[in-house]
Protein backbone atom coordinates (compact mmCIF):
# COMPACT_ATOMS: atom_id res chain seq x y z
CA UNK A 1 0.00 0.00 0.00
CA UNK A 2 1.41 3.53 -0.94
CA UNK A 3 2.27 5.43 2.77
CA UNK A 4 -0.37 7.63 2.94
CA UNK A 5 -1.25 9.02 5.72
CA UNK A 6 -4.88 9.11 7.65
CA UNK A 7 -6.42 13.00 8.41
CA UNK A 8 -6.84 13.41 11.81
CA UNK A 9 -9.42 14.99 14.26
CA UNK A 10 -8.72 17.87 16.39
CA UNK A 11 -10.70 17.30 19.86
CA UNK A 12 -13.36 19.96 21.13
CA UNK A 13 -14.64 20.07 24.33
CA UNK A 14 -18.29 20.94 23.41
CA UNK A 15 -21.12 19.64 20.74
CA UNK A 16 -22.51 22.41 18.48
CA UNK A 17 -25.47 22.22 15.72
CA UNK A 18 -24.32 23.64 12.24
CA UNK A 19 -25.78 23.26 9.01
CA UNK A 20 -22.55 23.13 7.28
CA UNK A 21 -21.66 19.73 9.18
CA UNK A 22 -22.31 16.64 9.65
CA UNK A 23 -21.77 13.86 12.63
CA UNK A 24 -21.38 10.60 13.12
CA UNK A 25 -20.25 7.99 15.63
CA UNK A 26 -16.70 8.24 17.19
CA UNK A 27 -15.89 4.14 16.60
CA UNK A 28 -13.71 2.89 19.70
CA UNK A 29 -11.13 0.80 17.50
CA UNK A 30 -8.01 0.81 15.35
CA UNK A 31 -7.89 3.13 12.59
CA UNK A 32 -7.35 1.40 9.56
CA UNK A 33 -6.98 2.15 5.57
CA UNK A 34 -7.83 -0.43 3.07
CA UNK A 35 -6.66 -0.87 -0.17
CA UNK A 36 -7.41 -2.93 -2.99
CA UNK A 37 -5.32 -3.20 -6.25
CA UNK A 38 -3.43 -5.98 -7.13
CA UNK A 39 -4.51 -7.95 -3.55
CA UNK A 40 -5.93 -6.36 -0.39
CA UNK A 41 -4.62 -5.20 2.55
CA UNK A 42 -5.68 -3.16 5.86
CA UNK A 43 -3.12 -1.35 7.25
CA UNK A 44 -3.24 1.03 10.56
CA UNK A 45 -2.20 4.63 10.83
CA UNK A 46 1.49 4.47 11.43
CA UNK A 47 1.42 1.94 8.51
CA UNK A 48 1.55 -1.79 10.20
CA UNK A 49 -0.43 -4.28 8.23
CA UNK A 50 -3.51 -6.04 9.94
CA UNK A 51 -2.77 -9.73 9.54
CA UNK A 52 -5.49 -10.46 12.61
CA UNK A 53 -8.57 -9.84 10.69
CA UNK A 54 -8.86 -12.26 7.36
CA UNK A 55 -12.89 -12.04 7.39
CA UNK A 56 -12.66 -7.89 7.13
CA UNK A 57 -10.14 -9.31 4.22
CA UNK A 58 -11.90 -12.22 2.34
CA UNK A 59 -14.95 -9.23 2.61
CA UNK A 60 -13.27 -6.25 1.20
CA UNK A 61 -11.96 -8.29 -1.91
CA UNK A 62 -15.76 -8.58 -2.70
CA UNK A 63 -15.84 -4.73 -3.27
CA UNK A 64 -15.26 -4.29 -7.03
CA UNK A 65 -12.48 -2.00 -8.62
CA UNK A 66 -9.36 -0.30 -7.28
CA UNK A 67 -9.24 1.66 -4.44
CA UNK A 68 -8.23 3.03 -1.45
CA UNK A 69 -10.69 3.69 1.83
CA UNK A 70 -10.82 4.90 5.14
CA UNK A 71 -12.24 3.60 8.43
CA UNK A 72 -12.09 2.00 12.01
CA UNK A 73 -11.82 -1.66 12.59
CA UNK A 74 -14.21 -2.66 16.18
CA UNK A 75 -15.98 -4.98 17.69
CA UNK A 76 -19.71 -4.48 18.74
CA UNK A 77 -20.98 -5.74 22.05
CA UNK A 78 -24.79 -6.97 22.41
CA UNK A 79 -26.16 -3.52 21.87
CA UNK A 80 -23.97 -2.70 18.82
CA UNK A 81 -21.83 -0.17 20.99
CA UNK A 82 -18.06 -0.38 20.03
CA UNK A 83 -15.54 -1.75 22.62
CA UNK A 84 -12.49 -1.44 22.63
CA UNK A 85 -11.88 -4.22 25.01
CA UNK A 86 -14.08 -6.92 23.36
CA UNK A 87 -11.74 -5.89 20.23
CA UNK A 88 -8.09 -6.24 22.33
CA UNK A 89 -9.92 -10.01 23.35
CA UNK A 90 -10.35 -11.31 19.89
CA UNK A 91 -6.47 -10.13 19.43
CA UNK A 92 -6.40 -13.32 22.52
CA UNK A 93 -9.28 -15.69 21.73
CA UNK A 94 -10.82 -14.65 17.99
CA UNK A 95 -14.02 -14.95 18.95
CA UNK A 96 -15.95 -12.96 17.54
CA UNK A 97 -16.20 -11.15 13.98
CA UNK A 98 -14.78 -7.61 14.08
CA UNK A 99 -16.60 -5.56 11.78
CA UNK A 100 -15.08 -2.35 9.33
CA UNK A 101 -16.83 0.46 9.93
CA UNK A 102 -15.77 2.63 6.75
CA UNK A 103 -16.43 6.62 6.34
CA UNK A 104 -14.27 7.69 3.62
CA UNK A 105 -12.76 6.93 0.28
CA UNK A 106 -9.67 8.66 -0.94
CA UNK A 107 -9.39 6.53 -4.10
CA UNK A 108 -10.85 5.04 -6.55
CA UNK A 109 -10.56 3.07 -10.19
CA UNK A 110 -7.29 5.39 -10.61
CA UNK A 111 -8.87 8.73 -9.55
CA UNK A 112 -7.51 10.29 -6.53
CA UNK A 113 -10.93 11.30 -4.81
CA UNK A 114 -8.83 13.73 -1.67
CA UNK A 115 -9.79 16.83 -3.72
CA UNK A 116 -13.68 16.34 -3.49
CA UNK A 117 -15.66 17.63 -0.92
CA UNK A 118 -16.44 15.33 1.79
CA UNK A 119 -20.10 14.65 0.82
CA UNK A 120 -19.11 13.69 -2.59
CA UNK A 121 -16.70 11.09 -1.68
CA UNK A 122 -19.11 9.90 0.84
CA UNK A 123 -22.29 9.34 -1.90
CA UNK A 124 -19.42 7.31 -4.24
CA UNK A 125 -18.61 5.45 -0.81
CA UNK A 126 -21.82 4.48 0.00
CA UNK A 127 -22.92 3.30 -3.30
CA UNK A 128 -19.92 1.04 -3.83
CA UNK A 129 -20.97 -0.38 -0.45
CA UNK A 130 -24.30 -0.83 -1.34
CA UNK A 131 -23.85 -2.72 -4.21
CA UNK A 132 -21.42 -4.93 -2.72
CA UNK A 133 -23.98 -5.93 0.41
CA UNK A 134 -21.39 -7.18 3.01
CA UNK A 135 -21.79 -8.14 6.68
CA UNK A 136 -18.65 -6.81 8.14
CA UNK A 137 -17.60 -4.37 6.17
CA UNK A 138 -20.56 -1.25 6.63
CA UNK A 139 -20.53 2.16 5.81
CA UNK A 140 -20.77 4.52 8.65
CA UNK A 141 -23.71 6.65 8.61
CA UNK A 142 -24.49 10.46 9.51
CA UNK A 143 -26.61 12.56 10.72
CA UNK A 144 -26.68 16.11 9.37
CA UNK A 145 -26.46 19.88 11.34
CA UNK A 146 -28.01 18.25 14.96
CA UNK A 147 -24.65 17.93 16.68
CA UNK A 148 -25.85 18.86 20.52
CA UNK A 149 -28.75 16.15 20.31
CA UNK A 150 -26.67 13.64 18.72
CA UNK A 151 -23.79 13.66 21.68
CA UNK A 152 -26.68 13.45 24.42
CA UNK A 153 -28.06 10.64 22.05
CA UNK A 154 -24.14 8.95 22.15
CA UNK A 155 -23.87 9.94 26.04
CA UNK A 156 -26.92 8.30 26.56
CA UNK A 157 -26.34 4.98 25.03
CA UNK A 158 -23.09 4.91 25.96
CA UNK A 159 -20.57 5.83 22.98
CA UNK A 160 -16.79 6.56 23.40
CA UNK A 161 -18.21 10.03 21.15
CA UNK A 162 -19.04 11.99 18.12
CA UNK A 163 -17.22 12.81 15.12
CA UNK A 164 -18.07 16.35 13.58
CA UNK A 165 -16.48 16.93 9.81
CA UNK A 166 -17.55 19.35 7.60
CA UNK A 167 -19.50 18.99 4.62
CA UNK A 168 -17.16 20.28 1.75
CA UNK A 169 -13.77 19.34 3.87
CA UNK A 170 -11.14 17.62 1.20
CA UNK A 171 -8.96 15.12 2.78
CA UNK A 172 -5.88 16.19 4.10
CA UNK A 173 -3.32 14.05 5.39
CA UNK A 174 -2.67 16.56 8.63
CA UNK A 175 -4.61 17.03 11.63
CA UNK A 176 -7.07 19.54 11.40
CA UNK A 177 -10.07 21.62 12.39
CA UNK A 178 -12.30 20.28 9.69
CA UNK A 179 -12.71 17.21 11.15
CA UNK A 180 -13.41 17.32 15.09
CA UNK A 181 -13.96 14.69 17.73
CA UNK A 182 -16.23 15.51 20.83
CA UNK A 183 -15.82 12.68 23.85
CA UNK A 184 -18.50 11.80 26.66
CA UNK A 185 -15.52 10.95 29.49
CA UNK A 186 -11.58 11.48 28.67
CA UNK A 187 -9.66 9.15 27.54
CA UNK A 188 -6.25 9.62 26.61
CA UNK A 189 -3.15 7.30 24.77
CA UNK A 190 -0.13 7.07 26.71
CA UNK A 191 3.71 5.41 26.73
CA UNK A 192 4.62 3.40 28.54
CA UNK A 193 8.19 3.81 30.29
CA UNK A 194 8.13 1.61 33.88
CA UNK A 195 6.43 -0.35 36.17
CA UNK A 196 6.69 -0.96 39.33
CA UNK A 197 7.38 -4.17 41.45
CA UNK A 198 4.10 -6.00 42.36
CA UNK A 199 2.53 -5.65 45.82
CA UNK A 200 0.49 -8.37 48.31
CA UNK A 201 -0.86 -10.88 46.29
CA UNK A 202 -1.18 -9.36 42.67
CA UNK A 203 1.27 -10.93 40.66
CA UNK A 204 3.66 -9.97 37.50
CA UNK A 205 3.55 -6.06 38.15
CA UNK A 206 2.13 -3.06 40.44
CA UNK A 207 1.52 -0.21 37.82
CA UNK A 208 2.58 1.14 34.41
CA UNK A 209 4.41 4.14 34.58
CA UNK A 210 3.37 6.64 31.80
CA UNK A 211 3.95 9.68 29.90
CA UNK A 212 3.27 11.81 26.69
CA UNK A 213 5.42 13.58 24.63
CA UNK A 214 6.08 17.44 24.89
CA UNK A 215 8.48 19.20 22.37
CA UNK A 216 10.20 15.69 21.81
CA UNK A 217 10.93 14.79 25.13
CA UNK A 218 8.57 11.93 27.13
CA UNK A 219 6.56 13.60 30.03
CA UNK A 220 5.59 11.76 33.11
CA UNK A 221 2.14 11.95 33.35
CA UNK A 222 1.02 8.91 36.27
CA UNK A 223 0.68 5.35 36.95
CA UNK A 224 -2.12 3.14 36.02
CA UNK A 225 -2.97 -0.10 38.16
CA UNK A 226 -5.98 -0.62 37.60
CA UNK A 227 -8.23 -2.37 34.65
CA UNK A 228 -6.64 -5.35 34.32
CA UNK A 229 -7.34 -8.91 35.12
CA UNK A 230 -4.82 -11.42 36.27
CA UNK A 231 -4.13 -12.80 32.40
CA UNK A 232 -3.95 -9.05 31.26
CA UNK A 233 -1.07 -8.24 33.84
CA UNK A 234 0.95 -11.49 32.55
CA UNK A 235 0.76 -10.49 28.89
CA UNK A 236 1.68 -7.57 29.73
CA UNK A 237 4.52 -8.23 31.57
CA UNK A 238 5.49 -10.55 28.78
CA UNK A 239 5.58 -7.39 26.49
CA UNK A 240 6.89 -5.44 28.87
CA UNK A 241 9.98 -7.71 30.18
CA UNK A 242 11.42 -7.68 26.60
CA UNK A 243 12.10 -3.95 26.16
CA UNK A 244 13.58 -3.82 29.66
CA UNK A 245 16.37 -0.86 29.93
CA UNK A 246 18.83 0.56 32.55
CA UNK A 247 17.88 4.36 31.43
CA UNK A 248 15.04 6.11 33.07
CA UNK A 249 12.95 7.46 29.59
CA UNK A 250 11.23 9.94 31.22
CA UNK A 251 12.49 13.84 30.67
CA UNK A 252 12.24 14.08 34.45
CA UNK A 253 12.71 10.74 36.43
CA UNK A 254 9.83 10.16 38.83
CA UNK A 255 9.76 8.39 42.08
CA UNK A 256 7.07 6.18 43.05
CA UNK A 257 7.89 5.05 46.15
CA UNK A 258 8.71 1.75 45.03
CA UNK A 259 11.14 -0.13 42.77
CA UNK A 260 10.92 0.24 39.45
CA UNK A 261 12.01 -1.35 36.02
CA UNK A 262 12.43 0.76 33.35
CA UNK A 263 11.46 0.31 29.65
CA UNK A 264 11.98 1.74 26.11
CA UNK A 265 9.22 3.97 25.33
CA UNK A 266 7.74 1.55 22.67
CA UNK A 267 4.63 0.55 23.53
CA UNK A 268 1.46 2.53 23.58
CA UNK A 269 -1.65 1.92 25.47
CA UNK A 270 -4.94 3.60 26.25
CA UNK A 271 -5.93 4.52 29.34
CA UNK A 272 -9.92 6.45 30.93
CA UNK A 273 -9.50 8.94 33.72
CA UNK A 274 -11.12 11.59 35.89
CA UNK A 275 -9.03 14.39 34.67
CA UNK A 276 -6.02 15.97 34.06
CA UNK A 277 -4.47 17.63 37.69
CA UNK A 278 -2.82 21.34 37.89
CA UNK A 279 0.32 19.91 37.66
CA UNK A 280 0.00 17.87 34.33
CA UNK A 281 -1.27 13.95 36.00
CA UNK A 282 -3.66 11.43 35.11
CA UNK A 283 -6.42 11.39 38.06
CA UNK A 284 -7.64 7.92 38.49
CA UNK A 285 -6.38 6.11 35.13
CA UNK A 286 -7.62 2.98 34.31
CA UNK A 287 -5.97 0.34 32.13
CA UNK A 288 -8.46 0.21 28.51
CA UNK A 289 -6.41 -1.84 26.33
CA UNK A 290 -3.06 -1.35 23.93
CA UNK A 291 -3.01 0.24 20.54
CA UNK A 292 -1.31 -1.56 18.40
CA UNK A 293 -2.17 1.10 15.44
CA UNK A 294 -0.19 4.19 17.33
CA UNK A 295 3.82 4.92 17.27
CA UNK A 296 4.90 6.10 20.52
CA UNK A 297 6.14 9.13 19.13
CA UNK A 298 2.59 10.37 18.07
CA UNK A 299 1.17 10.32 21.41
CA UNK A 300 0.68 13.68 22.76
CA UNK A 301 -1.68 15.54 25.46
CA UNK A 302 -5.14 16.17 24.03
Amino acid sequence: MRKILPMLATLVEKPFDDEGWIFEIKWDGYRALGEKNRDVQLVSRNHKVFHQFPSIIEELKKIPGKWIVDGEVVMLDKKGRSNFQLLQNYQRKKVGPPVYYVFDILFYQGKDLRHLPLMERRKILKELLRKSRLSHVKFSDHIQERGKAFFRLARKKGLEGIMAKKKDSLYRSTRTRDWLKIKTGMRQEVVIGGFTKPKGGRPYLGALLVGVYKKGKLVYAGHVGGGFDEEGLKEMYQKLKKIKTEACPFAEEPDPNTPVTWVRPKLVCEVKFAEWTTDGMLRQPIFVGMRIDKSAKQVVKE
